[in-house]
C-alpha cells in the first residue's frame, strides 16, 4: 500500500521510476509479476535471489525501500545496497539496527536523558533453561505488563499481561517470534499516545505533534490495520509547551540514533502527571496517503509529493 501510494505521487517528468517487489523469499520478481504482486497486495514466488540480483543495478541512481519490519527496516536491506553503492532513501544501517532492537534504542535514548518506561531484557536462552528468573523480572515490574519480541515491528507479538497466569503464554509466543524478548511496565492510568514526524539528515526537522486515539485495550494489530478503528488528531491537543518537548525529545533521539531521512517517534502522555515517556522510533514507519507521517507533514505544509521528492532528495545528498 505504502509502495503504490509513492509510484502514484511521483511526479513522472522528474524521476523515471523501475517499481521491484520483493517476495518473502528473497525473490527479486520480475516486472510482470511487481505489477501483478502491486495490483492484488501479495507477491508469489518466483524469480532469482535478491542477492543475485542486486549486483546488476548499478545504472540506477537510487532506492527507495518501502519495507517495514525484519530484513527491511533493521539494517540488513541497508548493509546490501551500501554494498552494492546504491545510495537510498532513509537511515543507514547503524540507524536501523539501532531504532529497529526495542532494548538498544531504550539503552541508547537512556544514555541521552530521554525518559522511557521502566523495562527489563530476557533471552530465549533464559527463557528456556531458567524460566523462573524470566517470571522474576516480571514480578520487578509488577502487572500489567507488556511482552513484546525486540526486533519486530506493526505490534506483531505483542501481549499486553493482566495476571500471572497469562505472563507465560505472552512469553512463549513473543519468544517464538525473537530471541530476545522485552517485557515493560504499563504507564499509570491509560496514556495518550502523540505522534512526531522526523525529516532530514543531519540537520532534521520536526512536524507538529499528532495524537493517535482508539478504544482498544492498546494499539494491537488488528486496531493498527482496521479502518476506522484508530483516529488522527493533527495537531495533538496539547500545551505547546508539552509539544515542544515532544519535537525536542524526537529530534534528540533522531541523531543519537543516527537516524537519516525520515522516522516517525511514538511518545506516552500521562495527562495526570504530566510525564512524556518515547514509546518507539519508526524508521520506515507506514507510508500510505493517510498514514500518520505523510499527515504530520501535510499539516506542516508540505503535500504528498512534495514529501517523497524531499526523501529522495535526502537519499542522494552526501552525508
Amino acid at each position: 500500500m505504502s509502495a503504490r501510494s509513492v509510484l502514484a505521487a511521483l511526479p513522472p517528468g522528474k524521476f523515471e521510476v523501475t517499481p521491484l517487489v520483493v517476495s518473502r523469499q528473497g525473490q527479486w520478481l520480475p516486472p510482470s509479476d511487481t505489477a501483478r504482486a502491486l495490483e492484488n497486495g501479495h507477491a508469489e514466488s518466483g524469480g532469482e535471489s535478491l542477492l543475485r540480483r542486486v549486483g546488476s543495478v548499478q545504472g540506477y541512481d537510487l532506492v527507495f525501500p518501502l519495507l517495514h519490519g525484519p530484513n527491511g527496516e533493521d539494517g540488513t536491506i541497508q548493509g546490501l545496497l551500501t554494498l552494492a553503492g546504491l545510495p537510498f532513501v532513509g537511515s543507514g544501517v547503524l540507524g536501523s539496527a539501532a531504532s529497529m532492537d526495542k532494548v538498544m534504542t531504550k539503552q541508547v535514548l537512556s544514555s541521552a536523558g530521554i525518559p522511557q518506561v521502566e523495562y527489563r531484557l530476557a533471552t530465549r536462552r533464559q527463557w528456556k533453561s531458567t524460566p523462573d528468573a524470566v517470571r522474576d523480572l516480571a514480578s520487578e515490574l509488577g502487572l500489567p505488563l507488556f511482552v513484546k519480541p525486540a526486533n519486530l515491528g506493526s505490534s506483531v507479538g505483542i501481549s499486553k499481561v493482566r495476571s500471572e497466569a497469562e505472563l507465560d503464554t505472552a512469553l512463549d509466543l513473543a519468544f517464538s517470534l525473537d530471541r530476545r524478548v522485552i517485557l515493560e511496565a504499563m504507564t499509570p492510568g491509560k496514556p495518550r499516545e502523540l505522534e512526531v514526524g522526523i525529516l532530514g539528515n543531519d540537520a532534521p526537522i520536526a512536524s507538529p505533534v499528532g495524537e493517535l486515539r482508539f478504544d482498544a485495550d492498546f494499539y494491537d494489530y488488528a486496531t493498527k490495520y482496521t479502518e476506522g478503528e484508530a483516529t488522527m488528531h493533527i495537531p495533538a491537543q496539547v500545551p505547546p509547551e508539552l509539544a515542544e518537548q515532544v519535537r525536542q525529545y524526537a529530534l534528540t533521539a533522531f541523531r543519537v540514533l543516527d537516524c537519516a531521512g525520515l522516522a516517525r517517534i511514538d511518545f506516552f502522555y500521562v495527562e495526570s502527571s504530566g510525564q512524556l515517556y518515547l514509546n518507539e522510533v519508526n524508521t520506515m514507519p507506514g507510508f500510505t496517503t493517510t498514514s500518520m507521517y505523510p499527515k504530520l507533514w501535510e499539516a506542516a505544509g508540505l503535500s504528498y509529493a512534495e514529501l517523497v521528492t524531499r526523501l529522495i532528495e535526502l537519499g542522494l545528498e552526501e552525508r
